[in-house]
């Protein structure tokens, strides 16, 4: 079913409203706090209907919800993780840190989706995304465990999984993701057994 997206918005933001404002867990009290949240949202969203699509398909984004679900549930289990890993590299005698960059192909291609991911990265500890690549929809992404770019690759690609799903892209969770590039190339294939650096013969 297909409906304005404003007013849908309008609701977006009230239910947002009930969480950030703290409303005591009684019906009456969350009631007050979503109608309060209607009063404020719904002008705010037609002011800025303009910034959305017109329409919105109701019934794809119910479809999509178990899948928001599971973007948050994947995310929030790497941000626990990674929290946990970067302590451990900060406080360890040996700060075992050895950054990387590597570019990171995309399936997914619409600007909500990609902006999504980069910001998951980014948010995420250890990791941060500082550019996307156009013309090949790659992100770059720098990392403080180098010495296992798949690694970094692996929660990314969990995430992507689900924001084809979510997103409703042409892409399907079931296509094998493109192979990610490390910057420096093959770690210690073209270094000179000798010390030379790299053999330019």
């Amino acid at each position: 079913m297909r409906v304005r997206t404003w007013p849908v918005v309008g609701v977006v933001f009230a239910a947002l409203w009930v969480f950030v404002v703290g409303q005591p867990l009684t019906p009456i009290s969350l009631l007050r706090g979503f109608l309060a949240g209607l009063v404020v949202g719904l002008p705010v969203a037609y002011v800025f209907r303009r910034l959305y699509g017109k329409y919105v398909d109701l019934g794809r984004g119910a479809r999509a919800l178990p899948y928001a679900g599971f973007y948050l549930g994947a995310f929030t289990r790497e941000l626990l993780r990674a929290n946990l890993d970067v302590a451990y590299r900060v406080l360890s005698p040996g700060m075992p840190i050895e950054p990387e960059v590597i570019l990171v192909p995309l399936r997914v291609e619409s600007d909500l989706a990609i902006t999504v991911i980069a910001n998951s990265i980014t948010i995420t500890p250890g990791t941060v995304t500082l550019d996307y690549d156009d013309e090949t929809n790659a992100l770059y992404v720098h990392g403080v465990n180098g010495r296992d770019p798949e690694a970094i690759a692996e929660p990314i690609r969990t995430w992507e999984n689900y924001a084809l799903e979510l997103f409703d892209e042409d892409a399907l969770p079931s296509d094998p993701p493109p192979e990610i590039i490390v910057s420096g190339g093959e770690r210690d294939s073209t270094a000179d057994p000798q010390g030379g650096g790299v053999d330019d013969d």
